[in-house]
């Protein structure tokens, strides 16, 4: 027992020190993507760190295994490269007790993975589209940022305000440019250009919105052309596009796992597969881990460890082709991703048996030779 939490405790320590990494460097990518588009106006900046939040679950449950796999290269292959394998391989430890040992933190490592896969994944898949789809709901005033230029999502209209209150009514130093299209939006209109010493939201009881500027100028015309008009207004009222807020998720990621069970659909089986495939996912990469992790004291920890890495993303990225191939028909549903995790388990027993294997006749080789 000594012997098991010691291993257990060098699996699980390097393994959090790892997924914190990469679920740092994963997270910083996704949330510079995110605040990208809150500066461009397509995101409120209020509903970033809550859309980070519901997406956690789906970075862990790929994080997980690929942080075992890595915990168990480098805590093993530091064990390895002290010579404490050696002393335990000398009382009697063999590389099938130590993946028996290494089992038991990876069963507590699966059970993670499934109830983020199969739970909790979802469920943050089916919040962030319902966010997505109340913020594609909003108008460009809703996310409006002062100082800076904000461009419509259809790309007709350009807003600038100097000036927002903080209850987002109030605007000061308005200006709006925006492209007309002729009725059949065949062909464009002469731009037109409204600039506001001030304005403000109204909100009508027919429930349209309207931005309402006041003492300002419309400019209608092309530049440079002489069909150009100037009018000088009071009150100039610019309707706003009508929110519609769709609540219905689409999304296969967002089904619930126990809907997709008994489903005849083919893109709703692949994805059940691919739910229960990352679990499995773990044993597999434990048995892979274990004689990989196996180095030379004189050859360094990190001599396998690029090919481990190759051998682990070539899993996963036959795993991910299988499933794009399984939503578009290309594979019999039945035959699935089951397959691709046979092929890996065959590779972890070949590596597992073959090196002990050929060290035992490389030393009988050696006794006949001096014999």
């Amino acid at each position: 027992m000594i012997v098991f939490r010691y291993l257990s405790r060098e699996v699980l320590v390097t393994l959090s020190a790892v997924s914190a990494v990469l679920l740092v460097i994963i997270m910083s990518g996704r949330f510079i993507k995110y605040l990208a588009q809150a500066a461009q106006g397509v995101l409120d900046p209020g509903v970033l760190f809550l859309i980070m939040g519901f997406r956690l679950p789906g970075f862990l449950q790929l994080i997980l295994p690929l942080g075992l796999f890595l915990g168990i290269l480098l805590a093993y292959g530091r064990l390895y490269l002290e010579s404490e394998m050696t002393v335990l391989s000398a009382t009697g430890m063999s590389q099938q007790r130590l993946l028996a040992m290494t089992l038991a933190p990876a069963a507590l490592v699966a059970l993670l993975v499934a109830w983020l896969s199969l739970s909790l994944a979802p469920q943050g898949v089916a919040q962030v589209q319902k966010i997505i789809a109340q913020q594609d709901a909003l108008t460009e005033f809703d996310t409006l940022v002062p100082g800076r230029f904000q461009t419509l999502r259809d790309g007709s209209r350009v807003t600038y305000t100097e000036q927002l209150s903080d209850d987002r009514v109030n605007l000061a130093g308005v200006f709006i440019s925006e492209k007309r299209f002729n009725q059949d939006k065949t062909k464009d209109r002469a731009p037109s250009v409204l600039v506001a010493e001030k304005g403000h939201q109204e909100v009508q009881a027919d429930g349209n919105r309207y931005l309402v500027l006041e003492n300002g100028y419309r400019y209608d015309g092309n530049p440079g052309q002489a069909d150009y008009r100037a009018i000088k207004y009071d009150t100039y009222g610019v309707l706003l596009p009508k929110p519609e807020v769709s609540e219905e998720v689409t999304e296969r990621e967002a089904i619930p796992t126990s809907q997709l069970f008994g489903h005849n659909g083919v893109r709703e089986r692949a994805e059940l597969q691919w739910r229960l495939s990352l679990p499995l996912l773990v044993f597999i990469v434990t048995l892979l881990a274990v004689p990989l992790s196996r180095v030379n004291p004189r050859q360094g920890r990190f001599l396998k460890l690029l090919p481990a890495i190759l051998l682990y993303m070539a899993y996963l990225t036959m795993l991910i082709s299988v499933r794009g191939a399984l939503e578009k028909g290309k594979l019999p549903i039945a035959l699935g991703m089951w397959w691709v995790h046979a092929l890996f388990l065959l590779i972890g027993l070949a590596l597992m048996y073959w090196e002990p294997m050929r060290l035992k006749r490389a030393a009988r080789r050696a006794e006949v030779a001096h014999g």
